[in-house]
């Protein structure tokens, strides 16, 4: 399984979708402010998400 980077958008838990902000040995933290519909969710802006957990939908588009 690919980790996420910092910047990649990523989704888990049944649709939740975020971007990575910053990558953990065993998890990430992300930032879930990236939907549009957040706020309808009364959900912390942001969770930490174990790499098992998610899965990569958008590349970032900036590289190290």
């Amino acid at each position: 399984m690919k980790k996420a980077e910092v910047g990649n958008v990523i989704e888990f838990r049944n649709g939740l979708q975020g971007t990575v902000e910053k990558v953990n040995e065993n998890s990430v933290i992300v930032d879930l402010t990236y939907m549009e519909n957040f706020r309808d969710f009364e959900l912390d802006q942001r969770t930490v998400v174990n790499h098992k957990n998610y899965r990569i939908i958008k590349e970032s588009a900036f590289k190290n």
